[in-house]
């Protein structure tokens, strides 16, 4: 940071401190892949206890305070009760993500499936889901569809669109004042010749569609090998529907790593367009959550570790010179534009950010103070029994 007067140093700092990255109450729990869900020791056994871990990351971090709920995984008969009992723990509900993939009626789909009867029901999933964002006091209603054909011919491409648009608008018209509708995008799996909502531009043309209620999740894990996925970002920015991320990596397709695991420049090109934009304030309205299979690895210290990387992502982000980078552009120096950005990326930020938790009273090494508190060992022995809370849970 030599290169920045004491006024920039300052806006970097102050910009990190109010970063908020909101985590995924499944990540907590038994997850997996398609081969094998490893089950593991003092993982939550009910959404309460998935809100404690949750509590945990963000008192170490400092910049977690909000957890997403996946819906039926973490019904509960009391959701007033359970945002009381959050905001007991020193964090917030965050969005609440519906479920229309995992029954057995929606092997042909959901809302865009053939049988009226089948788009009902998950049609009234989805407005439930809306009940609890207003028990919750949520904001954000987030929507992924499984839906789509394996081959030519099994259902008419038009008509899938349509039921679809029929389905978001009844949602969309329930929402509230102040909710959110956040339509995600998946290029395939488990449907295979076609994904009803399967790229950012489908997501992008139903929300427009909608009105300004609704935005556009780009999930990282959800694109075909070599997408540019900063495009995508800016270009949602330029159009005001850019609403969350679902942060994770991806090597081959829907991975669900730690987010920067797999491929930590593209996290940096991302926030980049962000901090371009001033889109990081929180007061922006982009949900950065993480959505992510913790599969051999603990969960816990993971989650820790994917928050980290998205603050040590976003710390180069601030640090790159916009004045340098701005004339370097404007005069088509094209390797002193990139040397901008490569400067601020080959920066070590890892002793600035464990300055600014030294100064939020934070141990400057949430991993190694998780370590040191004993909670592994305080849920492992305690969360014995009991049908733990979930893959498919």
């Amino acid at each position: 940071m030599s290169h920045l007067d004491q006024a920039a140093r300052d806006g970097v700092a102050q910009a990190l401190r109010e970063q908020r990255i909101e985590t995924p109450s499944w990540a907590y729990a038994n997850s997996g892949t398609r081969f094998k869900v490893f089950p593991q020791q003092g993982v939550p056994r009910d959404p309460y206890e998935k809100i404690a871990d949750a509590a945990v990351v963000h008192r170490l971090t400092g910049a977690a305070p909000t957890v997403a709920l996946h819906i039926p995984w973490d019904r509960v008969d009391d959701y007033a009760d359970l945002a009381s009992y959050a905001g007991g723990q020193g964090v917030v509900l965050g969005a609440i993500n519906s479920n229309v993939f995992q029954d057995d009626d929606y092997k042909l789909g959901s809302v865009t499936n053939p049988d009226p009867g089948v788009r009902r029901k998950a049609v009234d999933h989805l407005l439930e889901c809306v009940d609890i964002m207003d028990a919750t006091g949520s904001r954000d209603l987030k929507l992924w569809f499984s839906d789509g054909t394996n081959y030519p011919g099994q259902d008419d491409i038009r008509d899938r669109q349509d039921r679809l648009a029929e389905a978001l608008r009844e949602v969309y018209d329930r929402l509230g004042a102040d909710q959110r509708m956040l339509l995600e995008y998946k290029l395939f799996e488990p449907a295979f010749y076609t994904t009803d909502v399967p790229d950012w531009g489908t997501a992008y043309a139903h929300c427009l569609e909608l009105g300004p209620k609704a935005q556009v999740v780009i999930d990282t894990g959800h694109h075909a090998p070599g997408t540019n996925i900063e495009f995508i970002v800016a270009f949602l920015l330029r159009q005001g529907r850019l609403g969350a991320f679902d942060f994770n990596s991806r090597f081959y397709a829907d991975d669900d790593l730690m987010v920067g695991a797999a491929d930590p420049f593209q996290l940096f090109r991302i926030m980049n367009e962000i901090v371009q934009a001033d889109a990081l304030r929180p007061e922006y309205g982009i949900a950065f959550m993480l959505d992510q299979c913790h599969n051999i690895e603990p969960k816990i210290p993971a989650i820790i570790r994917s928050v980290m990387n998205v603050q040590e992502a976003t710390a180069k982000a601030l640090l790159v010179d916009r004045e340098a980078l701005a004339a370097a552009q404007r005069s088509g120096d094209v390797l002193g534009a990139n040397a901008a950005l490569m400067d601020a990326y080959n920066t070590d930020v890892r002793p600035l950010l464990a300055e600014l938790r030294a100064g939020l009273g934070l141990d400057p090494d949430p991993i190694a103070a998780y370590a040191r508190s004993g909670y592994f060992e305080k849920i492992a022995a305690e969360r014995v029994g009991g049908r733990q809370a979930g893959w498919g849970a």
